[in-house]
């Protein structure tokens, strides 16, 4: 019977921290942006807006003045956000996530629909439905939410051990030995929440009726946000399989190697300057994915250029997929390549 035994970077399985910049930007942002919403399209509105509508007939029932409608709003934002960094955040990082992000979501999404309903208005009482708006973000929400779940479920916080410098590792009969090693990046990460921002921005806008064409903005950062959100982290893995390395918060796209399908690894020091910049590189040295500037692990496969992945104890990492190759070879039926 095999027994699992971790090598390498070893990660108590846990929840992510919440930083108190963090925390800050989660209770600013949105509450900003709901507050913004309504003076952006102050020439447009009534003195008083609509702001709650009959669930019987759907006509609106209830009005507050436009700087109620901006800071109320708000205040919710601000105390659901607090609540649940206070309570919800010693029960886990992904409920907390989850829970703002699904707020956050709503709160903003049911802004931008009571700004539209009231859109040139002479009177709140004249305002139109919010009935699509509120099935739709009701599903953004929960979309959101859920996402916010999946980014954030058992990730590790690994701590680095001595690299060995032996160019293998001997693996007991009977066992399985597996290494992992995680890397992100900030300042990418910071990028992509600055684009996301701006897209979520036009988004609103165009929600909101604001703009009438905020697809040249809204597409180009978009893209840019998921792109440089997907290449601000990284995991790689060694098992029996081979390597896997996986991108971005939600471990999307995977790039693998059979054990089989690589001739060597090795650890080396590479910087941004080396591979021509930071995220995924293509180079003289071949592929890099360069988070940090330091240790990479470095493969060597038999068809196709070299790829290298900036990881911590990259060198356990080389010597365990070395023996784990070396394995593969005597495996492997006699005259086959």
């Amino acid at each position: 019977m095999k027994t699992g035994v971790k090598a390498g970077v070893r990660g108590v399985q846990g929840e992510p921290e919440t930083s108190p910049w963090s925390a800050a930007i989660w209770v600013a942002g949105p509450a900003a942006v709901l507050a913004a919403l309504p003076w952006a399209a102050r020439g447009r509105l009534p003195e008083r807006l609509a702001t709650h509508w009959s669930g019987g007939s759907g006509a609106p029932d209830d009005s507050m003045p436009l700087w109620a409608a901006a800071l109320f709003p708000a205040l919710v934002w601000a105390a659901l956000a607090l609540l649940t960094l206070t309570l919800v955040r010693p029960r886990g990082g992904a409920a907390v996530y989850a829970t703002l992000a699904a707020g956050a979501v709503f709160l903003v999404g049911a802004q931008a629909g009571i700004i539209r309903a009231n859109l040139d208005r002479a009177d709140w009482r004249h305002a139109g439905s919010v009935d699509l708006a509120l099935a739709v973000t009701i599903a953004a929400a929960a979309v959101a939410g859920t996402a916010g779940w999946m980014a954030t479920r058992n990730r590790s916080t690994p701590a680095a051990r001595p690299a060995d410098t032996a160019p293998g590792m001997e693996i007991p009969a009977g066992e399985t030995l597996v290494w992992l090693s995680r890397t992100a990046n900030p300042w990418l990460r910071a990028l992509a929440a600055l684009t996301g921002a701006g897209a979520l921005a036009a988004a609103l806008a165009a929600v909101a009726g604001l703009v009438a064409t905020p697809w040249a903005l809204l597409a180009p950062l978009a893209i840019a946000s998921v792109t440089v959100l997907a290449c601000s982290s990284v995991r790689a893995r060694v098992t029996e399989r081979g390597l896997e390395v996986a991108f971005g918060p939600l471990g999307l796209p995977v790039r693998r190697w059979s054990a089989e399908d690589i001739e060597s690894a090795h650890a080396e020091h590479r910087t941004p300057a080396q591979v021509g910049g930071w995220g995924y590189r293509l180079s003289g040295k071949g592929t890099t994915v360069m988070l940090r500037a330091g240790e990479c692990l470095v493969i060597h496969p038999r068809r196709g250029a070299d790829f290298a992945v900036s990881v911590e104890d990259a060198e356990r990492g080389a010597a365990l997929l070395n023996s784990l190759i070396a394995r593969a070879r005597q495996a492997a039926p006699s005259g086959s390549a």
